[in-house]
């Protein structure tokens, strides 16, 4: 058994006794917070579902390949593998799908080469914005984001030119 194995049990026992001590209902208090996550759950269902829809529909239309095509011109001027366009473009939008992306390129390109360095940084570097943007934003009843997308669009766009460049020079 490794000490790792043992942090969750030793966190809820200590939890459980803290509310013992402070002499707290402590199921009570588990179905009140279960009972508030619901409510939360149901309060962004809509966002998450328009989400959802949105990235389905950019996919499924033909809009991504178009996007592709039309950039991959420009990716091989800067120097940027044109194989990790429709990556680049799904992880702002979508996390499975990003997921599955991901799992193409490492399955056709291998784990051990250059495309399939740069996707495994880009991917632990880079988030799905509007995903996560609708659900926070969603949850709390917040409808201006102001610059929250515009920040998160160029903070993917630096988590790029920052996988092709570690990925150049450290592998």
């Amino acid at each position: 058994m490794n000490m790792s194995d043992l942090i969750l049990p030793v966190l809820i026992g200590v939890i459980l006794i803290y509310g013992i001590l402070k002499k707290v209902d402590i199921y009570s208090a588990f179905v009140e917070g279960a009972l508030d996550g619901a409510k939360s759950a149901i309060k962004i269902f809509p966002y998450i579902l328009a989400v959802i829809f949105a990235i389905n529909l950019f996919i499924q239309s033909g809009a991504e390949n178009f996007i592709v095509s039309m950039l991959e011109p420009i990716t091989h001027l800067i120097g940027f593998p044109p194989e990790l366009l429709s990556l680049a473009i799904i992880k702002p939008l979508s996390g499975g799908g990003s997921l599955g992306v991901f799992q193409s390129v490492l399955d056709n390109y291998g784990v051990d080469t250059f495309i399939g360095h740069s996707a495994s940084v880009l991917m632990g570097s880079s988030e799905t914005i509007f995903y996560t943007a609708a659900v926070y934003f969603g949850s709390i009843g917040i409808t201006n984001t102001r610059y929250t997308i515009k920040v998160g669009l160029l903070a993917h766009f630096a988590s790029i030119y920052a996988a092709i460049i570690l990925s150049k020079y450290m592998f």
